[in-house]
């Protein structure tokens, strides 16, 4: 039976919060579609540093870490303190705030592909505008995409999530494989002469093989189409200057978001002056572009990759965490059954089905037994700042005890006697 008594404000909660809200929840990553009813915290009610305390009042060391939002930490004393000054002086004007200024040229300080900057608010604001911008400076309707790029209906038009969109937008729209040369290839093949932009994530689960980055920019160059890179997770924790940083390929235009303001809601589209300047030609443009909480926020965490106290710590952090991680797998035998893949910042969990068993069966185990243990996690190691050698003792001795209990469940051949659920069905692929 579900620990209903560990959770049990959390499901009220949900109960209260479903009669208003679809899901009780404004994210579908952050609902009872990634969060087991009745073995998950639903609610939190406080953060600070590395750790989340849910309603109920269980304390968890945090991987999720507002789905990759937070990179210095919650409640970050320079962010607060700066905040709070900006507050003094107010939240939005009727005219610009020097802030847009300031904040766009650090931006352009840190990011290779940098010269303008526009902000939004969410990743998938920027990554529309980047491909209506595209479109715009093209001349071209079709776009070749690759990895998760929001919910607008150009990109989760090509997902099984794709009620609600007219086919004629999802058929502008057609997926390539990262590492798959050829699957680009043919799109320009297909629609030559039509293709407006390429855009992926430079890297989620695999590095690039083969020069692969530096070829896709060369076929689309060949080809007259933009390279945008989604970087709203890669960027400021890839590296200073994102994934396009580290990997020595320079896009022609870039999105940004999630760590950017540490949780403030911040988004950025940036290019070249001449790609840029087409911005005044085309229609984007919201209220709360400029609003100055979120960019008094950017402007600390901005400062403090200038002076590189943020990316090698995650580094750092990530590498010590995957290392001990994968001894653990190792140990209980389950290199089969479970694969960390991705930057160490970043690293993806990979759940595979055995004989018996469904990868989603053994991934909610998973979930149940490591919040039990004291951490929240979903399906990555999004790291922070403010993880210290403790976080991750605190992480390293949960996965010894789940792994010890998937692997068991796998031997006797009673994992789903030990599962107090259902098992999730996930929403589509992302990635």
């Amino acid at each position: 039976m579900p620990n209903l008594e560990r959770y049990s404000r959390s499901l009220r909660q949900l109960l209260l919060a479903e009669e208003r809200i679809p899901l009780g929840s404004q994210t579908f990553s952050k609902s009872r579609t990634q969060y087991p009813v009745g073995i998950s915290p639903l609610f939190a009610s406080k953060a600070k540093g590395s750790r989340i305390w849910d309603l109920d009042g269980n304390e968890y060391v945090d991987l999720v870490n507002s789905l990759a939002a937070i990179t210095v930490g919650y409640k970050d004393r320079d962010v607060d303190l700066a905040v709070k000054k900006q507050l003094s002086k107010g939240i939005i004007y009727s005219l610009p705030g020097i802030l847009e200024l300031e904040v766009a040229q650090l931006i352009c300080d840190l990011v290779p592909s940098a010269e303008m900057v526009r902000f939004a608010k969410n990743g998938t604001d920027a990554t529309s505008g980047a491909i209506r911008l595209a479109r715009a400076y093209t001349g071209r309707k079709h776009v070749a995409t690759c990895g998760y790029h929001g919910w607008q209906d150009w990109s989760i038009g090509t997902t099984s999530r794709n009620k609600g969109i007219p086919a004629e937008v999802s058929q502008l729209s057609h997926t390539f494989g990262y590492n798959n040369l050829e699957s680009l290839r043919k799109i320009f093949s297909d629609y030559s002469g039509e293709v407006a932009a390429v855009i992926l994530e430079p890297m989620t689960l695999d590095f690039p093989e083969n020069d692969f980055l530096v070829e896709v920019q060369k076929l689309a160059k060949l080809h007259g189409a933009l390279l945008i890179f989604d970087e709203t997770v890669t960027g400021f924790r890839f590296s200073e200057g994102g994934a396009q940083e580290l990997f020595g390929v320079t896009p022609d235009i870039t999105t940004l978001g999630k760590g950017i303001a540490n949780g403030y809601p911040l988004s950025v589209i940036v290019g070249s002056k001449s790609i840029m300047k087409e911005m005044e030609e085309i229609f984007f443009s919201g209220t709360f572009g400029g609003e100055l909480l979120s960019l008094a926020a950017a402007k600390v965490v901005l400062t403090k990759h200038t002076r590189k106290e943020i990316v090698p710590y995650l580094c750092k952090t990530g590498d010590l965490l995957d290392r001990q991680t994968q001894e653990i797998i190792l140990s209980y035998g389950l290199s089969e059954v479970l694969q960390l893949k991705g930057h160490p910042t970043w690293k993806i969990l990979q759940w595979h089905d055995t004989k018996a068993y469904s990868a989603n069966a053994i991934k909610t185990l998973f979930l149940q037994e490591m919040f039990l243990n004291g951490v929240l996690i979903i399906g990555s190691h999004n790291v922070s700042a403010a993880m210290t050698n403790s976080d991750i003792s605190k992480v390293i001795e949960a996965y010894d005890k789940t792994l010890a209990v998937i692997s068991a469940g796998i031997k006797k051949e009673n994992l789903l006697e030990i599962l107090q659920v259902e098992p999730l069905e996930p929403l589509f692929k992302v990635r």
